[in-house]
């Protein structure tokens, strides 16, 4: 017998439930970038859009709790904002040129329509190239990016640059001011300005995938909001430039590594290095779509440092195991890596596969040539190769140097779990 549900249970059940700080916390990261570049679109002020979004951020950290999540937290959140801005500027006297005008060609009754904010034309890949303008240093363009997109806060965008917070915020400051003063367009440039912005606009994502994929600040140890808004960039941008190889490779590469995202964190929270990965768990079809782009890049023949990249996670996500890996090709592609790009970084890579095919003992006469001191996955590397010599005094003070440099908990986690796993120390 079918049972009716009274009025007032209905009612109550239809209303959003009521959301507490986390939750609020988390929509905000999400929502962040798009409303930020909504603003900057509808106002052409970055300090105002971040001011508006913050202060939306504000109001819904008030209001959500009591009266739930809304259908659409994002569209919410930006018409929110938008009225702020609205707000200040009609209190007050002067507004500069760029404001007025874009407050008159949008128009005092604009409206956000109720359909999801990704819907509207992407303001999001403006703000980027906004923020990857050549009259910016290349550090205050990632800065600017992780702030504005990501939805960092300014403690973390400094954690990650390892900076001290007031360094970092009056870098931002600086930029911003400068894209004002410079009357920096907020668009997407001509052809003709495109090589000269591409490769400020390529680090930029694929730093902001980074630091979703293996975050150097906060408590999470993967961040996939900022994954997947890295490589919703990549997609726009090689819609953007669909013959430019480096953009290509770039996707693919971000695709290859987030097809292994699933089996990188355990249930424990512990970081699953490769070779101990369920590559059951991989993504099939992110990996298919990663090996149709590498062999898209192959075929037109004008290797970059992001093709070489994907490549060589292409060789990786190719094998059933780490045994099955074909490390001299992964060698040979970190060569050619080595050759057009010699850093230290390139060569704590290959040094990598160097000991698995020559063995660690190989491989560490390479890491200990290199200076890398304040970089921690140099001390991992160098306290794994140690550890598999038998050195354990060596590999457990390699392995403290790289635990105090980590920041990121999984990677701490494993660390610790390799570091107390070796022999008790000797005497």
């Amino acid at each position: 017998m079918s049972r009716t549900t009274p009025a007032a249970d209905r009612g109550r059940a239809s209303r959003p439930r009521p959301a507490g700080a986390p939750e609020v916390e988390t929509v905000f990261r999400e929502e962040f970038g798009r409303v930020v570049a909504t603003l900057v679109k509808r106002f052409g002020d970055i300090d105002l859009a971040e001011e508006m979004a913050q202060e939306a951020f504000v109001e819904a950290m008030q209001r959500w709790p009591r009266d739930g999540v809304p259908p659409n937290p994002g569209a919410w959140l930006t018409t929110t904002a938008r009225n702020r801005g609205i707000d200040r500027l009609r209190r007050e006297s002067h507004r500069d040129a760029k404001q007025q005008a874009a407050y008159h060609l949008y128009g005092e009754e604009e409206s956000v329509p109720s359909a999801p904010v990704t819907s509207v034309t992407d303001e999001r890949l403006r703000l980027l190239f906004t923020c990857c303008h050549p009259a910016l240093a290349a550090d205050a363009q990632v800065a600017l990016t992780l702030r504005l997109l990501g939805g960092l806060t300014v403690p973390e965008v400094a954690d990650a640059f390892l900076v001290p917070e007031r360094t970092m915020a009056q870098r931002i400051t600086r930029a911003k001011r400068k894209i004002k003063a410079a009357n920096i367009p907020f668009r997407v440039p001509r052809d003709a300005d495109l090589p000269d912005r591409l490769r400020g606009v390529l680090g930029t994502i694929f730093l902001v995938f980074n630091e979703g994929y293996l975050p150097q600040s906060g408590e999470h140890a993967i961040r996939t909001d900022l994954c997947h808004e890295a490589i919703r960039l990549g997609r726009v941008l090689r819609g953007l430039m669909p013959d430019e190889p480096e953009v290509t490779g770039l996707l693919a590469l971000m695709v290859l590594t987030e097809a292994r995202r699933p089996a990188r964190v355990g249930g424990d929270g512990v970081l699953v290095p490769l070779d101990e990965q369920d590559r059951t768990l991989w993504d099939r079809a992110l990996i298919d779509e990663g090996h149709d782009l590498v062999r898209w890049c192959l075929r037109r023949n004008r290797p970059g440092p992001y093709q070489l990249m994907a490549a060589v996670n292409a060789v990786h996500t190719d094998a059933d195991s780490v045994s099955d890996t074909d490390w001299g090709q992964v060698l040979a592609l970190y060569d050619q890596m080595y050759a057009a790009t010699p850093t230290p970084v390139v060569a704590l890579n290959r040094a990598v596969v160097v000991a698995e095919l020559e063995g660690a003992e190989a491989g560490l006469a390479i890491v200990d040539g290199l200076v890398l001191d304040g970089y921690h996955p140099f001390h991992a590397t160098r306290a794994d190769l140690l550890r598999r010599l038998g050195r354990a005094n060596e590999a457990r003070a390699a392995y403290d140097r790289a635990i105090e440099l980590a920041s990121n908990p999984a990677q701490i986690a494993f660390l610790t779990l390799r570091r107390d796993a070796l022999d008790p120390p000797a005497g």
